[in-house]
């Protein structure tokens, strides 16, 4: 699909493409984003048919010119709507539905197994450095610019010290539970 732009009078086609945009940590910790704001702040920023899924900052929508240009967008948008800085991390439908088949962990449980889609891949020396965490019985592994995580015992009883190897790898990122992946690559029709 390609958007349209008139420039002195002459029409201009932009290429467009499907992303899914994931915000980091919106709906908690005083980062409060209805969704109708996010969609109406994506459609003013040119993407087509903007559409969200549950409230954690999910977006799918055709956008604009270059992913990286229109995330950054969308990050000062909410910014100045909002009043807080939240990192948008997007992805191709087949990028997600890459990574939700790279997931190197026996699925116990759909919502115990994330993918944390990282802004850009950590360096060897931080993934090295974030494995001298101790992790119990939770299990993690990066693949490029995805952090695949198995809690043993779900998310919010993690046995690991996410945070801490989140800080190490030094790449901002955002997780979403392997269900939510599938429901995402299913709205964006990868």
């Amino acid at each position: 699909m390609a958007g349209v732009e008139r420039c002195g009078g002459r029409v201009i086609l932009r290429p467009m493409g499907v992303r899914v945009v994931l915000l980091r940590a919106v709906n908690v910790g005083g980062a409060p984003l209805p969704m109708a704001s996010l969609r109406e702040i994506a459609g003013g920023l040119g993407a087509v048919d903007p559409r969200t899924y549950i409230a954690s900052g999910n977006l799918v929508a055709d956008v604009p010119g270059d992913p990286d240009e229109f995330d950054r967008s969308l990050e000062r948008a909410v910014e100045a709507e909002h009043g807080f800085f939240r990192e948008a991390i997007s992805r191709t439908p087949r990028e997600l539905a890459d990574a939700l088949a790279a997931h190197p962990f026996e699925v116990v449980e759909p919502k115990w197994s994330y993918v944390s889609f990282l802004l850009r891949a950590p360096t060897a020396a931080a993934i090295a450095k974030a494995r001298t965490f101790a992790v119990g019985d939770d299990l993690w592994d990066v693949d490029g610019r995805e952090m695949h995580i198995r809690y043993s015992t779900g998310a919010g009883r993690p046995q690991m010290k996410d945070a801490s190897i989140g800080r190490a790898l030094g790449v901002p990122g955002t997780a979403r539970n392997l269900n939510t992946v599938r429901k995402l690559i299913a709205l964006s029709g990868g």
